[in-house]
């Protein structure tokens, strides 16, 4: 199994503390799947937002076979609600018979010069590389790679403004400790995260970051109730705490719900999702 991209190198500790928080704004959520191909639509609707919109919703299809075409897939055809549209598409080793590579293709259907198309080859053991570029300017390109030893994942991502310092980060992974370090902006802003599985319910987590734009820390933990039932809470540099709950009320019918204090400005706001499979 090849090693994680760069930007997921610290992934363990980053999805305890940012995903599942639904702590402002109330969102319906369906997602189907059809037997047109083993398409599948996604839909999301804001309700009572502040903006005066008609239709506040976001809806995605993914088509994994598109008009039967082996080796091609539609990963997101997405409308959303100011009527943007979004489309990323892949091909593998189905379509063009080259082993461990899979190109990729993203546009936003309106500007060409905007779309990008990216490579990633894994037929390196433990190895992942991956190039993307903007084909009306190759200028315009990331190239990165990670290598995964043991319990330890390494890796740099550059471009063409940092060809001769490139980000550069690693992860390890020893029994319930996780740790990922990165280094980016010419090596003037720096990250750490860490997460402990206490035991098969409970995980904590923290990051810090010095320098760049998001420089701050932040500690948080993920308890599953029971099966089903997932609790999570956190605190950041801002003053602020945050908590919230996800809760299977039946099958393929999920609740999230969240809220949000801010200790120092006294701010405080509440989130309410609904997703049916």
């Amino acid at each position: 199994m090849p090693p994680v991209k760069f930007d997921d190198l610290p992934k363990v500790a980053s999805e305890v503390l940012n995903d599942d928080y639904q702590t402002a704004g109330y969102q319906l959520k369906a997602k189907q799947k059809t037997s047109f191909a083993g398409a599948v639509a996604t839909t999301a609707v804001d309700l009572w937002g502040k903006d005066a919109v008609q239709t506040p919703a976001k809806i995605t299809w993914k088509l994994p076979k598109p008009l039967g075409i082996a080796g091609v897939s539609v990963d997101k055809l997405e409308m959303d609600k100011a009527g943007k549209f979004k489309l990323e598409a892949s091909v593998d080793k189905a379509a063009h018979s080259i082993a461990d590579l899979k190109v990729e293709a993203k546009s936003d259907m309106v500007d060409m010069k905007k779309a990008t198309l990216g490579c990633t080859f894994t037929g390196i053991k433990d190895t992942q590389l991956k190039l993307e570029t903007t084909p009306f300017n190759l200028n315009d390109f990331s190239l990165e790679a990670t290598k995964a030893v043991d319990k330890v994942t390494m890796g740099f991502k550059c471009g063409k403004a940092n060809l001769t310092m490139p980000d550069v980060g690693l992860r390890i992974e020893s029994g319930p400790l996780f740790c990922a370090l990165l280094a980016k902006e010419k090596f003037s802003a720096f990250s750490v995260s860490a997460c402990y599985k206490a035991n098969a319910d409970l995980k904590l987590a923290c990051t810090y970051a010095k320098g760049g734009k998001s420089g701050g820390f932040g500690a948080g933990l993920a308890y599953v109730v029971k099966p089903g039932t997932l609790l999570k809470a956190k605190f950041q540099q801002d003053g602020s705490v945050s908590a919230a709950l996800k809760h299977d009320l039946a099958k393929g019918f999920t609740i999230l719900t969240g809220a949000k204090y801010g200790t120092q400005d006294g701010k405080q706001s509440f989130g309410l999702q609904l997703s049916i499979e």
